[in-house]
């Protein structure tokens, strides 16, 4: 995915190191810094339903078919973010439109890193 290997450029070239996709994390996080506990997962605007995206909405025809299964989606993300702060996790969602001001993404991940 563009967006998953954009953000793992930026966090490389920033001089941090993760593992990919840990299977024992709740949602398989896509950046895992363990010793950190923190995890970064990168999310499409569409499949995750990013509700300040015009990417994040239901499409009109077979809404019948679209609206349960990204609204599935969207319950799995909250219920895996719920899961990793239980498990003292810090977690960060990048959107997939956030990749576009990549100024903005360093800021926001070095924030997030520190």
């Amino acid at each position: 995915m563009k967006p998953e290997l954009a953000v793992r450029r930026i966090v490389h070239q920033l001089g941090y190191r993760y593992r990919l996709h840990r299977k024992d994390l709740p949602g398989k996080p896509d950046l895992v810094f363990g010793p950190r506990r923190k995890v970064i997962f990168v999310h499409g605007c569409f499949w995750h339903q990013h509700p300040e995206c015009q990417e994040g909405r239901v499409p009109v025809s077979n809404e019948n078919y679209w609206g349960p299964k990204l609204g599935r989606n969207v319950q799995r993300d909250m219920e895996h973010l719920a899961s990793l702060a239980l498990a003292g996790w810090q977690s960060l969602v990048i959107w997939e439109c956030e990749i576009k001001d990549e100024r903005a993404l360093v800021k926001k991940l070095q924030h997030f890193l520190k």
